[in-house]
């Protein structure tokens, strides 16, 4: 289960280097893979840089707080406003950390050869089966097209559609990584979506 993980989230960065009107059979799958290596290296980088960044922004924040006259009645709004922001800014230094901490992992698993593997085979399969899985996942989009979305939404929920169709990945651990995805790579608003949007296709009627 780990290097399926695994797998499909290399899967995801090597789809996120291809233009979604770009042919398949241009694509070099072992190209997009050592691109994949590459943003994911990259990104360690960024999460690090951020976590550390939000850290430094709550250590500020608490240090305004206790410079504030705490002794003047008027300026306990401004200390519990800087008590509130610093605390805000640590714990998203902290979640982003704990999420930063994964990644390094993933660059040390990616060189094994079965993770290697199942990523260009999910990527291949969602490059060429794109137009029918963006048809499919377009009808069950609810006041919204698939084409609005951000790229890496779509890659998710694509990727998502292949592993339980092609992949015989389990509707609900299929969903599940594809949230654990979107935590990591989108937002808030994505996450919920794509559960959405997974929960109705994984219910709808097959076709004839």
């Amino acid at each position: 289960m780990q290097s399926r993980s695994v797998s499909r989230e290399l899967a995801l960065l090597m789809l996120g280097q291809v233009n979604d009107r770009q042919p398949s059979a241009d694509t070099a799958l072992d190209t997009l893979l050592q691109q994949a290596l590459v943003s994911l290296s990259q990104h360690v980088r960024e999460a690090l840089d951020q976590a550390a960044s939000d850290l430094q922004a709550a250590q500020q924040q608490l240090l305004d707080s206790e410079l504030q006259d705490q002794g003047a009645l008027e300026q306990l709004p401004r200390i519990r406003q800087h008590l509130q922001e610093g605390l805000e800014h640590a714990e998203q230094g902290l979640n982003r950390l704990s999420a930063s901490l994964e990644l390094p992992r993933l660059l040390m698993l990616a060189d094994q050869e079965e993770i290697r593997r199942g990523a260009i085979d999910r990527a291949r399969a969602v490059l060429a089966g794109r137009g029918d899985l963006d048809q499919r996942l377009d009808a069950v989009m609810e006041g919204w097209r698939l084409t609005r979305l951000p790229r890496i939404d779509r890659d998710i929920l694509r990727l998502a559609a292949v592993d339980i169709e092609q992949f015989r990945t389990p509707a609900a651990v299929a969903c599940n990584e594809a949230v654990e995805l979107a935590n990591r790579y989108s937002d808030e608003q994505g996450r919920r979506m794509i559960n959405g949007v997974l929960r109705r296709f994984t219910s709808a009627p097959a076709e004839s």
